[in-house]
């Protein structure tokens, strides 16, 4: 039993989605069932494209891409653009351990994130640092004023509504792109407040910021099927 199937397909195969979806119309799943059409994938290797034929026996194959880069960069990378775009599959930026690449950008986010709540447990209870605890909702969170706090909070608010979205027109990349940009507001908003402070209200509300940006970073790369480490 299920509530929906989604078959990917390559967009060489468009010429076949009017007859299957007829075929299962007519087995009266018509409202359960649709077909995602994907376009091409390049790959890319010291910025010229790694030319495949068939007929020469010329390929790569996933599981040989996905042994070289890893499951989380692949599947990041393959999620990072609309399906009804050609997607050039950079190797060497997927290779990279650094912000160039979205997936180490991101999961270092996070990284940076426990790194500061296990820093701040150090000389704080427990349950002054965790979201949704007496302590975090009693927290000065009028406090929060400076430019990059807000732009971090206005992102985490679209959260909900996005995945809601993504529900409806299969648009994964959208995901992607708002973690992205999530991890973008917080590094931003890292390198101009100071979490752990002598200011004790202003910490805890910083904390629960930071709380909250960590379980939606989370949720972003588990819906997409990415890790999220501790440490990096």
């Amino acid at each position: 039993e299920f509530d929906k199937v989604i078959d990917i397909w390559g967009a060489d195969h468009h010429g076949d989605v009017k007859r299957i979806k007829g075929f299962v119309r007519a087995l009266g799943y018509a409202d359960k069932f649709d077909i995602i059409l994907h376009q091409f994938v390049r790959l890319l290797k010291n910025g010229k494209e790694m030319r495949m034929s068939k007929r020469k026996g010329i390929y790569v194959l996933t599981d040989d891409l996905l042994k070289k880069v890893g499951r989380d960069v692949f599947r990041f990378f393959m999620l990072q653009y609309s399906v009804n775009s050609h997607l050039d599959f950079d190797l060497d930026r997927a290779l990279e351990r650094s912000e160039k690449n979205p997936v180490f950008y991101v999961q270092y986010a996070n990284a940076r994130i426990s790194s500061i709540l296990k820093k701040a447990q150090s000389a704080t209870p427990l349950q002054t640092i965790r979201l949704g605890s007496p302590s975090a909702r009693r927290a000065h969170y009028k406090l929060l004023t400076h430019p990059t706090e807000l732009t971090l909070i206005k992102q985490l608010i679209k959260f909900p509504d996005l995945v809601k979205e993504i529900s409806q027109d299969y648009q994964v990349q959208k995901l992607s792109f708002y973690a992205i940009g999530l991890a973008d507001r917080f590094h931003n908003f890292y390198e101009k407040c100071r979490v752990i402070s002598k200011n004790s209200q202003k910490q805890q509300a910083r904390l629960a910021l930071i709380s909250a940006c960590q379980i939606v970073l989370k949720n972003c790369l588990e819906i997409i099927g990415v890790s999220a480490p501790e440490k990096m």
